[in-house]
């Protein structure tokens, strides 16, 4: 399973999407002091879920 790493910012689309009030807290509180955004975090953890997904189908 690939280790989930903080991305750099990658060119986006724009998506609107609602998180739970803690999620928004415990992902800005990871990234804080990083340069990555709220969205490339985000992005960067669906991918990895995705690859666990093959993973797990294979």
């Amino acid at each position: 399973m690939r280790k989930f790493k903080i991305p750099a910012v990658p060119p986006t689309t724009n998506k609107s999407i609602r998180f739970p009030n803690d999620v928004i807290e415990q992902v800005e509180e990871a990234i804080r002091g990083k340069d990555c955004t709220f969205s490339a975090f985000v992005v960067e953890a669906v991918r990895v879920a995705l690859e666990n997904l093959k993973e797990d189908d294979s």
